[in-house]
């Protein structure tokens, strides 16, 4: 009998705690949830406002999209020291995961955030200014060994989906393309469309509508095979570079130590979200093939992206630690 009032009393005072793990995924979210992303405009913000608008419509979920600059990992900084519950996340790209594998960052991916679900692979599109005098991939290599260390490509981070492409590039065709940052995947684009750089490799995502309007021109994909929202585009792998082969995976990861119910909650909605038809739509018209998963498949890839990336790096000589 006291053991029963003593247990009474110290439920009563909060000292107890029944299922709090299942209790703690069904009660969540309480409050607006924040996804970082890079500045409007490119396909980390795409990807954080077509999942926040389906997580609003199938679960009633408020979301806040938190557009933050992309150089020097500040986004990675700012979910590493958000409160572990759930309540913030991080559209993760290459600039993420692999980004520190080139540079010192103040975070370690897989210490420091927990993978929540893969959302989407896609392949970039390797776009000149019209003002550049090539109009195909041969060409492009041509003209940057007759002029090596002057032509430049925009990106928006170190290990971004633009950068990685240019340096798999770099290594394969045997060139010199310099690489000019800018705070965000728009900025980059824009300077491209403004002839500021050369050329980039932007993702399909982004740069489709501005290919349309003649503003860019596309010379290739950087994928093994063509895509489905530029076809007659052809593969830069048959365009004179054998082998090459690249396609970015976007997931999302809240900080570590959030609890398993938050993680298997939030990854529960977000693939629902992915498996609406009118999302999968607007995914694939942007050449973007989803790609939901559970977090430890998530984290698989994080984990295999950061070993084959950090050969590559190696033997080109990139890593500035």
């Amino acid at each position: 009998m006291k053991s029963n009032i003593l247990f009474a009393v110290l439920l009563s005072m909060g000292l107890v705690v029944l299922g709090a793990t299942p209790v703690a995924g069904q009660s969540f979210p309480a409050k607006p949830i924040h996804i970082i992303a890079s500045p409007p405009g490119g396909a980390n913000d795409f990807h954080a406002r077509l999942i926040g608008q389906g997580l609003n419509e199938i679960a009633g979920w408020q979301v806040i999209v938190d557009n933050r600059p992309s150089g020097g990992f500040i986004q990675g900084d700012l979910l590493m020291r958000s409160a572990p519950d759930g309540y913030t996340l991080l559209v993760a790209a290459g600039s993420v995961t692999i980004g520190p594998l080139f540079e010192k960052a103040p975070y370690e991916v897989l210490r420091d955030f927990a993978p929540v679900s893969l959302m989407s692979t896609a392949p970039s599109v390797l776009s000149v200014h019209p003002s550049l005098p090539v109009k195909s991939v041969k060409q492009l290599i041509a003209l940057a060994k007759a002029r090596p260390g002057e032509l430049n490509f925009s990106t928006s981070g170190v290990g971004s989906a633009n950068h990685l492409p240019a340096e798999l590039f770099n290594y394969l065709a045997r060139v010199k393309l310099v690489r000019i940052n800018y705070r965000g995947a728009g900025p980059a684009l824009t300077a491209l469309i403004s002839g500021e750089v050369h050329l980039m490799f932007a993702t399909a995502a982004s740069v489709a509508p501005h290919i349309k309007a003649k503003r860019v021109r596309a010379l290739a994909i950087t994928s093994a095979k063509p895509s489905a929202l530029i076809p007659d585009l052809p593969t830069i792998a048959a365009s004179g570079v054998p082998g090459y082969d690249y396609s970015s995976p976007w997931g999302l990861v809240a900080p570590a130590k959030t609890p398993p119910a938050i993680i298997n909650r939030l990854n529960q909605e977000i693939v629902k979200v992915l498996k609406i038809p009118e999302i999968r739509r607007r995914f694939m018209n942007t050449g973007t093939e989803v790609a939901a998963s559970t977090p430890e498949e998530y984290g698989a890839v994080i984990k295999t992206e950061q070993a084959t990336w950090g050969k590559v790096i190696e033997a080109l000589g990139l890593a500035k630690k």
